[in-house]
């Protein structure tokens, strides 16, 4: 499988999707449950470090890969039912997206605001997407996720996943040797369509399908979001802030900023408002800049460096905390050279301390 006298140096540049250029020692992509396990296996054997993607669309490489890239192409979608339920069980490598339009095809329903979400099942799960009033956790029932140390699955309900607002178990608390193999999505057979603000200003309720806010949702998204095909990014950069209605209100009467009440008593804020509202002078770092639309979103306009992401990055943390006093936490992961690492851009107390010298 790789012989550590030669270097391989594959090219990652078009393996994720912001499109930098780095390298890895080897690619492989993975059909199956059995070869994941015999590449795993094959990895600690010799000693080398390892690295399991999906559509590579969340992550930011910060170097060179010292290791094996691993890509998720395990598929496979089962459909069963009872009198008030569908069950899907879906492998986790299909694309999201493409489970979204199966779904439809066979008319149920339910996934239609998170159309055109890139990336596979297996992040989704790890990310707890969402779109359009709809999180991954509002249809999930279970995750199958297959730990290394003893190659053993274990069906981890949904209650156990911690989801929260793009965080779950599986990105903070669970070490590093799994994989989610499989989730399972439950819908119900009696449609209650969730409708986002936006979706008012295309269509009335009383004409609302889920197939027309499957096509809404696509219009939107392709005119609204940058195709990393075109100009490389990993979609949003940082979080939407979630912050206190004590630090919340004052923002809200003084700049009018879009906001939604979450089920805790906490406030989101929009965070591309922020930044659109900062007016930053068209500033862009090398080839890293930011999205003309979608403000939350940082771009690799042509051969951007991680280096140079970061520093924008960096620059738009300090800039809306001086501004709101609010923190914008990075949505993304960060690859290192060895595996996946908890860079913190800036803590808030560290930006505080810059900006008082």
């Amino acid at each position: 499988m790789y012989n550590k006298k030669y270097s391989y140096n594959i090219s990652l540049k078009n393996l994720n999707t912001f499109g930098i250029n780095v390298t890895a020692k080897k690619i492989i992509f993975v059909k199956t449950i059995s070869r994941l396990i015999k590449t795993i296996n094959n990895c600690k054997l010799f000693k080398i470090p390892y690295l399991i993607l999906g559509e590579g669309s969340n992550v930011l490489f910060l170097e060179h890969y010292k290791g094996i890239v691993i890509f998720n192409r395990i598929k496979g979608i089962t459909i069963t039912e009872n009198n008030n339920f569908w069950m899907i069980h879906v492998s986790s490598g299909e694309k999201w997206h493409n489970v979204v339009k199966y779904t439809l095809n066979f008319g149920i329903f339910g996934l239609e605001n998170m159309a055109l979400i890139p990336g596979r099942i297996g992040a989704a799960a790890i990310q707890n997407i969402g779109a359009y009033g709809l999180e991954f956790k509002d249809i999930c029932s279970y995750v199958d996720v297959l730990f290394f140390k003893n190659n053993d699955t274990k069906r981890i309900d949904v209650n156990s996943c911690k989801f929260s607002y793009r965080s779950s178990v599986f990105k903070y608390e669970y070490n590093y040797d799994y994989a989610i193999i499989a989730v399972g999505i439950k819908l119900s057979k009696i449609w209650n369509p969730v409708i986002f603000p936006i979706l008012k200003n295309y269509t009335t309720l009383q004409d609302i399908t889920p197939y027309k806010i499957f096509n809404i949702i696509c219009k939107i998204r392709i005119k609204k979001l940058p195709d990393p095909k075109k100009i490389g990014n990993a979609g949003s950069f940082f979080k939407n802030p979630i912050i206190t209605k004590k630090q919340a209100y004052p923002l809200i009467s003084l700049y009018k900023i879009p906001h939604y009440p979450q089920i805790n008593g906490l406030i989101k804020i929009s965070g591309g408002w922020l930044i659109e509202h900062y007016n930053f002078k068209n500033i862009q770092i090398g080839d890293a800049a930011i999205h003309k639309t979608q403000k939350l979103i940082l771009i690799n306009k042509k051969n951007a460096t991680s280096k140079e992401v970061i520093k924008l990055a960096r620059i738009i943390q300090t800039c809306i905390l001086k501004k709101f006093n609010i923190f914008l936490e990075p949505e993304i992961d960060f690859i290192g050279s060895t595996r996946k690492i908890k860079l913190k851009l800036n803590s808030r107390i560290n930006l505080l301390k810059l900006m008082n010298k």
